[in-house]
């Protein structure tokens, strides 16, 4: 969402319009098994080489505000640069009503690569999937035995849905012709949802002996706690960064129903990042206690720099 910065009007018309329902719906209360598992949550710092470890995924963010013409020939600059040897073998969308979007073949890590472009905020139709907040049930076509208390975000739900199906027929196209054992997900901000609703598009499609892992950049809430809860059984190699104080992991607000799944990782500062357990953690080095509001949250992180690497359509060079 909202990552590149050359309408600035256009970018604040759309915060406000998607932000204000932080501030105007109040935190649900908790019941008391919430109060219990918070007191079982923890926070781990990370390590120089757990966080240098991310690098290569936030590459796969960063390449996908690429043109795909730059993705197909893989000569998009630093990002398809720290991948040697990636082999993209499908590129589409319009990065305005469909997201642009990659699938590869990652031969080092014997993995299919699907990685979802993020809100460009010069394109009109791009930030109305943003602020379509009003949550539906996920196709049953797409996901099949959902439960039926599952509601998700009614923008990112349709836009995952225009691509979902003939995505999941090159990854599934490449892991047999490859013989891949895993399949990554990758995206920031609106890419992030994306990557996170076909994280469990695969998992509910693909054999249980491929492995599912998803890490996302800047992501916003996708969906209700029933959500959360069922995302974290079914998708445990999930990872969510957050940078310092970057207002779109807050939002849509937990006043209007959204929870995030597990996965959370907070860059602080430089060289400076902690694990937060559990579903939206509260501890106070995590996102949530930084930002408990977007008045004093700082826009502008949203971009990065996630550990030396700045995603965005201004970006891709």
């Amino acid at each position: 969402m909202f990552s590149g910065l050359r309408s600035p009007a256009l970018l604040l018309g759309s915060l406000y319009l998607y932000l204000f329902q932080v501030v105007a719906s109040p935190v649900p209360a908790r019941n008391e098994t919430e109060i219990q598992n918070l007191v079982a949550r923890s926070v781990t710092t990370m390590t120089a080489a757990q966080l240098s470890a991310l690098a290569p995924y936030t590459q796969l963010a960063r390449a996908a505000y690429c043109p795909s013409s730059r993705i197909s020939s893989w000569s998009c600059g630093q990002a398809c640069n720290a991948i040697p040897g990636f082999q993209p073998t499908l590129t589409g969308g319009d990065g305005n009503a469909v997201q642009l979007h990659f699938v590869g073949y990652w031969p080092s890590q014997n993995s299919v690569v699907v990685a979802y472009q993020g809100t460009d905020p010069t394109q009109f139709l791009s930030i109305l999937t943003d602020i379509d907040i009003v949550m539906k049930k996920p196709s049953s076509s797409l996901f099949p035995g959902l439960p039926s208390n599952i509601l998700v975000h009614g923008g990112f739900a349709d836009q995952h849905a225009k691509t979902a199906t003939t995505i999941l027929t090159e990854v599934k196209r490449l892991i047999s012709a490859k013989g891949a054992t895993s399949v990554i997900l990758a995206g920031h901000s609106l890419g992030g949802a994306l990557s996170e609703l076909a994280a469990l598009h695969m998992v509910l499609n693909l054999p249980s002996s491929i492995h599912v892992k998803a890490v996302t950049y800047g992501t916003p809430r996708v969906g209700n706690p029933a959500f959360a809860s069922y995302f974290d059984s079914k998708v445990p190699d999930f990872q969510r960064i957050n940078n310092e104080k970057d207002i779109i992991p807050i939002v849509p607000g937990r006043g209007l129903g959204f929870q995030h799944p597990h996965g959370e990782i907070h860059l602080i500062s430089p060289n400076n990042a902690v694990a937060c357990s559990g579903n939206d953690a509260t501890d106070s080095k995590c996102t949530i206690a930084t930002v408990p509001n977007i008045f004093v949250g700082n826009i502008l992180d949203h971009l990065g720099p996630y550990q030396g690497i700045n995603i965005g359509t201004i970006f891709c060079n």
